[in-house]
């Protein structure tokens, strides 16, 4: 008989048996397990021995280990599913919810305290960007020392923000994804005071400059802009919208003549971006809404010289000592009062803009890019009138339209006398902001007030939390600055009141991407803070990227200004 043919071996069976006849001696087996447990409990047990020497040393208040903190987030989540409504379902529901909210900002916090992340995420990025280029999980590094957001870069390269299945996506998150839904309300409540709105979208690096970004986009090309806004702007101008776009024109210049609109290693345009777009605003609003006739303000611009880093640079979280992304220098054109003074909001102004840190660089000082400089003092110069402004940093969508919501709200007509309003936002915030509506109906003053000082005098209060917004997490966003919101009960003060016993204070949560210590304040802590009144420092901090509380019933409230008294 013929032999049968030899059967192929898998290569399955060929590691069962390289598996099965691997032998390992007792001491390599007993040294891999203890290697492996090194590893994975090393790590905590340097961070309980670092967080013990830093409440030695006074930088913590307590020598328990930050990991156990975890454990107070199930009875503030009950505590959150015993106030609400509705039934035993109802209240489990709120109680995951709450948990899983607790759970995130848990470990939000663990990882801003982490000794690996302080430690080791520098010397990290110094060799995958300083050497190697190769970036960090929010900062792209391109061609030349170019550095890009990647919010920016994600905006025009990635799906239309439109999109039925990426707006389901996003609804699913909890936001509300729609722009034009939030805009064509807006502008319905405006319409009926007699105003009319102008919305901008501010273009964003790549939108200009892609080719610093990559060889793949051509340097005589067009504006790259996302797949859904040509629709976003037809639907708007086609329910009689107006819409301002300074893209076409920027990218046009820098293709013909090669000059920069934006920073190398920043987020934001530059001076000579700013002043072409509040220009070129200014004749559009000639053309399509003309102002009554008025006195012209001589406002005067004279340069300043500002060398500062870009925020980008800063996000990398580079060693000091590694100086491949440098600081960059500009001149600013500071705008002047014919007094000589710097320029502020006219509250009285026709005009009024909502803005976001694209209308607040080169004007809010704690940018670190000088001041009275910015795209509201640009156009108030080029239309030689007064202008009013709301402005907060990282707006999302929402911010500068909630922060007039809120003072309609109280009973102060920010709209009054107002022909124009002029909507800024940054570009990419169409795929990734919050769309949510906001009511502009004018209200009353809250008949019940929560403490607040005297105009002028400050109050040393002790009071429990009740409840603390968000804080970001250092290095995560292009802001070195951040204020959070605090919601205080059972005051007890040294100044004599009648007023309540509960207060509403903004507070530092983080200056120069460094956390305070108000940031780990929790519900349930019981904190004493100086307070001074929010109307003495609104003017210089009403502008910083800021968090607020949920609670609308709080908001309406008159807030401090809160420091953090340490014991």
């Amino acid at each position: 008989m013929a032999p049968e043919p030899a059967r192929l071996v898998t290569r399955e069976e060929v590691a069962l048996r390289e598996i099965g006849r691997t032998q390992v001696s007792r001491p390599l087996a007993i040294a891999l397990v203890g290697a492996f447990l090194l590893t994975v409990a090393g790590m905590p047990l340097v961070q309980v021995a670092y967080e013990a020497a830093a409440w030695a040393w006074g930088r913590r208040d307590t020598p328990w280990p930050s990991a156990l903190e975890v454990f107070q987030s199930i009875p503030r989540a009950a505590a959150v599913a015993d106030d609400s409504e509705g039934g035993v379902v109802d209240r489990v529901l709120e109680f995951n919810r709450a948990l899983a909210d607790e759970l995130k900002n848990w470990q939000r916090l663990s990882k801003q305290q982490s000794l690996l992340v302080e430690k080791v995420v520098p010397k990290a990025n110094a060799i995958l960007t300083g050497y190697l280029g190769a970036g960090s999980e929010e900062v792209y590094v391109g061609r030349g020392g170019w550095l890009f957001y990647k919010p920016d870069v994600d905006y025009v390269t990635g799906p239309g923000f439109l999109d039925e299945k990426v707006m389901a996506r996003r609804r699913e998150q909890g936001v509300h994804p729609d722009p034009r839904r939030a805009v064509l309300d807006f502008n319905r409540q405006l319409q009926s005071r007699g105003i009319t709105l102008i919305v901008m979208p501010a273009p964003v690096k790549p939108m200009v400059q892609a080719e610093a970004l990559s060889i793949a986009f051509p340097a005589d090309g067009p504006v790259l802009q996302n797949p859904s806004y040509a629709q976003f702007k037809a639907d708007l101008e086609r329910e009689g919208v107006l819409v301002f776009d300074v893209a076409e024109a920027l990218r046009a210049s820098h293709v013909e003549v090669g000059r920069d609109w934006f920073l190398r290693t920043d987020t934001h345009w530059r001076p000579e971006g700013v002043e072409l777009a509040a220009k070129l605003l200014k004749r559009f609003i000639d053309d399509r809404v003309p102002l009554p006739a008025a006195a012209p303000v001589e406002y005067r611009c004279s340069p300043v010289p500002v060398t500062a880093q870009g925020d980008l640079a800063v996000m990398l979280r580079l060693p000091k000592g590694l100086k491949r992304f440098r600081e960059e220098s500009v001149i600013l054109q500071e705008v002047m009062t014919p007094s000589s003074g710097p320029w502020r909001p006219t509250r009285s102004a026709d005009v009024l803009v909502l803005g976001d840190s694209f209308s607040n660089i080169y004007s809010l000082p704690l940018m670190g890019w000088g001041e009275s400089a910015g795209f509201v003092e640009q156009l108030a110069a080029a239309m030689q009138r007064p202008v009013d402004a709301i402005l907060r940093n990282n707006g999302l969508g929402y911010a500068a339209r909630e922060m007039l919501s809120h003072e309609l709200g109280r009973g102060r007509d920010r709209l009054a006398g107002k022909r124009v309003v002029v909507w800024e936002f940054a570009a990419r915030e169409l795929a990734f902001g919050d769309w949510r509506l906001v009511d502009l109906s004018l209200g009353r003053p809250p008949p019940y007030r929560f403490f607040v000082p005297q105009r002028g005098r400050e109050a040393v209060v002790t009071g429990t939390v009740e409840a603390v917004s968000l804080v970001p997490r250092p290095g995560r966003a292009p802001y070195r600055n951040h204020i959070m919101a605090v919601y205080l009960s059972g005051l007890q003060t040294s100044v004599r009141s009648n007023e309540s016993h509960e207060a509403l204070v903004y507070l530092w949560s983080m200056r120069g991407n460094v956390l305070t210590p108000a940031a780990h304040f929790r519900p349930g802590d019981l904190v004493t803070v100086r307070l001074r009144p929010w109307s003495d420092v609104e003017q210089e901090y009403g502008a910083i990227n800021r968090s607020d509380l949920d609670d609308e019933a709080v908001h309406l409230q008159e807030p401090c200004w809160g420091e953090a008294v340490m014991p």
